[in-house]
């Protein structure tokens, strides 16, 4: 009786039952019985290696030099938009009311003879606030400004009423403004060098490289869309982009932490070269970026608009506008610049060109695979003959019965059939087992 029951190879299974034996056949599989095919989406989110990023890598490079450059051009020419705490100078704000930025602008440059450096609305609706930033105004100057700008607007103090006290300013120093560009320089460049102390006595030389390098390109990016759109650059600025350098170097040591797993002695075997491990490792980790930074930029939108649509508050929204810039700028080094970067430096190595070469010569064709056919045939033939020699030298006792004999030089060279029973030993005159354990040469 025969039935066909399907393996976890995709091959049909047909099982013969039957005393004499227990063997399985396997089928081919049939038109209808296929692999399954799994899409692109499933494939990338099992790290099996569908998206080729280390492959392409020239892609990349010349993706990220192009974003270099535009990013460095924009800083040269457009420069960048400091706030008052690092040029110094006025800032003077009240309650919006009904004043428009037009209005404050011609209120401003009656009172004092010049154009102010910015009017903004922050906020909105009865929370708007319109703020005036300026060069360093004397005493004499603030008060003529606020006296101006009370006659023209009547702004409203707490109590509903209108109160020259609604009108409130403050000043910052350039020397000031010197400081914190100083500390802000100084803190950036302690981060950088710990950094590449860390990955250096962590990993190697190469991936610390490789990571700083990803951190320059991190820095220099979020300045250069900084400078392109205009964003003004404050203290909070700062604060938030050594965020996203953290973040960055959270993203590119995950990474970098599976390259090492994957290339754990990559020498001593032929399977993968040292840029299809990397290469595994970023797909076995680009769903945790993604999700990372994903889960990253949701609460980043959502401080972005509770700071500018209800609270109005400039602080969060340059906060908010960095991180959003960073996280995905981030995101995009660590998997697309600092992994290629690395397997880049590592190819020029002398390990890494040796090994590259076995691996290919192993899939050329009719190399490798048939002198390993060739040699296993070779070694069973010998093992072959060396059982028969010994076969052949065992002396056969001269009690023994011929066919007696012929038999225990069978039964020495024979292998037992698959399923069959275990032969126990047994007694020379009396053919009944012996209960010793046969400890014949094999």
């Amino acid at each position: 009786m025969a039935s066909t029951r399907a393996s976890g190879t995709g091959r049909h299974a047909k099982v013969t039952d039957s005393p004499e034996s227990d063997a399985v056949e396997l089928l081919e599989p049939t038109a209808g019985s296929e692999l399954p095919r799994h899409n692109f989406f499933t494939r990338l989110y099992t790290g099996t290696g569908a998206f080729e990023v280390v492959g392409r890598r020239k892609l990349w490079f010349g993706i990220s030099a192009v974003i270099i450059a535009v990013a460095i051009a924009s800083i040269l020419i457009r420069g960048f938009t400091f706030g008052i705490d690092f040029q110094g100078g006025t800032t003077v704000s009240f309650p919006r009311g009904d004043a428009s930025v037009s209005q404050v602008q011609e209120v401003f440059r009656k009172a004092l003879g010049k154009d102010p450096e910015s009017v903004v609305i922050v906020g909105a609706g009865g929370s708007a606030t319109v703020q005036i930033r300026t060069q360093t105004l004397s005493n004499a100057g603030t008060d003529k400004l606020r006296t101006a700008l009370f006659d023209a607007f009547q702004p409203k103090g707490p109590d509903g009423k209108p109160s020259k006290q609604a009108i409130s300013d403050s000043a910052v120093s350039s020397t000031w403004g010197g400081q914190i560009t100083k500390k802000a320089l100084i803190a950036l460049v302690v981060f950088l060098v710990l950094v590449g102390l860390y990955i250096t006595f962590r990993y190697e030389r190469y991936m610390a490289l490789s990571a700083l390098a990803a951190l320059v390109f991190d820095l220099t990016t979020t300045a250069g869309v900084y400078s392109l759109v205009g964003f003004e650059v404050s203290p909070a600025t700062v604060v938030g982009l050594l965020t996203i350098l953290g973040f960055s170097l959270y993203d590119t040591v995950i990474v970098f932490d599976k390259v090492e797993e994957n290339t754990h002695g990559f020498a001593h075997t032929t399977r993968r070269t040292f840029a299809e491990q990397a290469n595994l490792a970023i797909n076995q980790t680009f769903m945790r970026s993604i999700n990372t930074s994903l889960i990253s930029v949701l609460p980043v939108i959502a401080l972005m608009i509770v700071a500018v649509w209800l609270l109005g508050v400039g602080t969060l929204k340059d906060l908010a506008l960095v991180q959003l810039v960073g996280i995905l700028v981030g995101t995009y080094s660590s998997i697309f610049f600092a992994t290629p970067l690395l397997v880049t430096l590592r190819e020029r190595t002398e390990v890494v060109r040796t090994h590259t070469r076995r691996v290919n010569n192993r899939r050329k064709p009719g190399s490798s695979k048939a002198g390993a056919s060739k040699a296993g045939s070779s070694k069973a033939g010998s093992s072959k003959d060396e059982e028969s020699a010994v076969a052949a030298d065992v002396e056969q006792p001269e009690h023994q019965p011929e066919a007696f004999a012929a038999t225990t030089a069978a039964s020495r060279t024979a292998k037992p059939a698959p399923g069959a029973r275990p032969v126990r030993p047994t007694g020379a005159r009396t053919g009944r087992p012996s209960g010793k354990r046969n400890t014949r040469r094999r």
